[in-house]
């Protein structure tokens, strides 16, 4: 299982979001290029990164500190956050990044999405973001009437490389992952899952690895590394042992 550290842009600066809720941001550094070195000090090949300001514009918004990652990052690159045109998608696989993260555009624009992932094989992700089993678009701000299983489902023989499951509820917020809706989802598909959302501590890592099999090809974590309560190469090794 893939552990993958995440920075979160807003203003050029590392943040985290508590619930998706831009008002409730804590900074955690003004230099994203250093974070991204320090994960990858730690052991980390994978990172998770996430234009926060782009997934309200629908465009960039921090591109000079996307650029600055991928130029220090030796490693794999997931982008997220406002890419919703064939051109900021091909433009970014220019660039270095290694896959690219679609939410709102995979609700709104199913077809377009299906294109992207048949023009880039296993480039592309797609995002289910979850409030109370629905599916939340437009950076979380707006919560839609489709289940998130049925969106899911949508993309089961379009080649995506993998879903990313984030339950809203429990992000930024260090309650604990949402194991048993994510491993509900991974069973119920047959695209692997990335868990997002909530997770606390090294629990997590393990009770999520130990359903690998189940598709649960990773996990993001984000304030638990920030705060201290997550050893990131302890992270890496739980999910490799288990």
């Amino acid at each position: 299982m893939i552990v993958f550290p995440a920075i979160d842009l807003k203003g050029g600066q590392v943040v985290r979001l508590a619930e998706g809720d831009m008002d409730r941001a804590t900074v955690y550094g003004d230099n994203p290029a250093a974070q991204a070195q320090i994960f990858a000090d730690a052991g980390s090949q994978f990172l998770h990164v996430v234009d926060l300001d782009g997934s309200f514009a629908g465009r960039a918004e921090n591109r000079e500190a996307v650029e600055a990652i991928l130029q220090s990052f030796e490693g794999h690159v997931q982008l997220g956050g406002g890419i919703r045109t064939r051109e900021s998608v091909e433009g970014w696989f220019n660039l270095g990044v290694s896959r690219v993260v679609m939410g709102t555009a995979a609700l709104k624009d199913p077809e377009f999405v299906k294109d992207m992932a048949k023009e880039f094989p296993g480039g592309i992700v797609v995002a289910v973001d979850a409030r109370d089993g629905f599916v939340a678009t437009q950076g979380w701000a707006d919560v839609s009437d489709v289940a998130v299983v049925d969106l899911a489902r949508r993309f089961e023989d379009a080649g995506v490389a993998s879903l990313l499951f984030t339950d809203i509820g429990r992000d930024g917020l260090l309650k604990g992952a949402n194991i048993e809706a994510t491993v509900d989802l991974a069973r119920r598909v047959n695209i692997p899952v990335i868990a997002s959302g909530g997770v606390k501590g090294l629990d997590d890592i393990r009770l999520l690895a130990l359903h690998a099999e189940d598709g649960i090809e990773g996990v993001i974590t984000g304030r638990a590394l920030f705060e201290g309560k997550l050893d990131l190469a302890a992270a890496i090794a739980m999910a490799n042992k288990e």
